[in-house]
């Protein structure tokens, strides 16, 4: 295991904070199918055991974190399952790009795509969609870079926010609902160059946002936490480059000892030289 506390001076108005944060595990899951790949968004449950995963094609999988004193020893999953529209038929190419997942505890599924920028929920993965109002300014977001993230509270409020913000001084807007019309919730200040890409909201009540900066050649990953104001802003972690693949996906969780840990899933886009990982740290200042 390795410890991270990497927190730079983002700026000097940031209200920042650095959690330690260790290295759990790093696991490649792999799955012998060309529609395996492409995994966006994970959630797990209370245990840190079972878990639901999303691929940007739509595909939803569930399965199991085999653990052995407590770390991801292996990855068991199940079968893609692909998501439906609201007459039980299959997206098509280009109305797909499934990004955000949040479950809440009817095990409702909630969906957020890039293309076009909506939500959709689902009673389960094999159900027909239900399609909400959704939010005037979504018509508006940048292709391929609007709802990446989801997220949703013990209070049944789903949260959604886009990839960028439209200029780089502008902080990014987080919206929520409860299954009818969207309204503007918090702001979330941007610290370039990183870009939202995954959220959740952990058994503290409190919001994290997983965030990416592509290098050009590779990837960094930084995750910072949020009160349900906005306010409160930390920076948990903040990754070298490389350090893991493109990490797009989030899962918060608290483990036995009271510790708080952070699953998260790479999106491998596809490609033969990347990779689909699981990895999980643990803060260690932070129980």
């Amino acid at each position: 295991m390795k410890r991270l506390c990497l927190c730079f001076a983002l700026f000097l108005s940031a209200t920042s904070a650095c959690a330690g944060a260790e290295l759990m595990s790093e696991t490649v899951w792999y799955r012998d199918t060309p529609r395996f790949g492409g995994i966006s968004a994970i959630e797990v449950d209370e245990n840190g055991s079972s878990f639901v995963a999303m691929s940007d094609k739509a595909h939803v999988i569930r399965g199991t974190l085999v653990r052995s004193e407590g770390e991801i020893s292996d990855i068991e999953s199940g079968a893609l399952r692909k998501l439906k529209n609201r007459w039980e038929r299959n997206l098509w190419t280009g109305y797909n790009d499934s990004e955000g997942l949040a479950i809440d505890e009817n095990g409702r599924l909630y969906v957020s795509f890039e293309g076009p920028a909506r939500v959709w929920f689902y009673a389960d993965e094999r159900s027909a969609a239900v399609e909400p109002r959704a939010h005037p300014d979504f018509e508006n977001m940048q292709d391929n870079s609007s709802l990446e993230a989801l997220a949703i509270d013990q209070e049944g409020w789903v949260y959604t926010l886009a990839e960028r913000s439209g200029r780089i001084t502008r902080p990014f807007q987080v919206y929520r609902t409860k299954g009818l019309d969207w309204e503007k919730s918090f702001q979330i200040p941007r610290r370039a160059p990183f870009l939202p890409v995954g959220a959740d909201i952990g058994p503290d009540g409190l919001f994290y946002l997983l965030e990416r900066d592509f290098t050009g050649i590779g990837f960094r990953s930084r995750v910072r936490r949020f009160d349900l104001e906005g306010g409160n802003e930390e920076t948990l972690l903040e990754t070298a480059n490389a350090t893991h693949d493109n990490l797009e996906g989030i899962a918060i969780w608290r483990d036995p000892e009271g510790y708080i840990r952070i699953v998260m899933v790479s999106d491998d886009n596809f490609k033969w030289y990347q990779q689909t990982e699981i990895v999980e740290y643990r803060l260690t200042d932070d129980r």
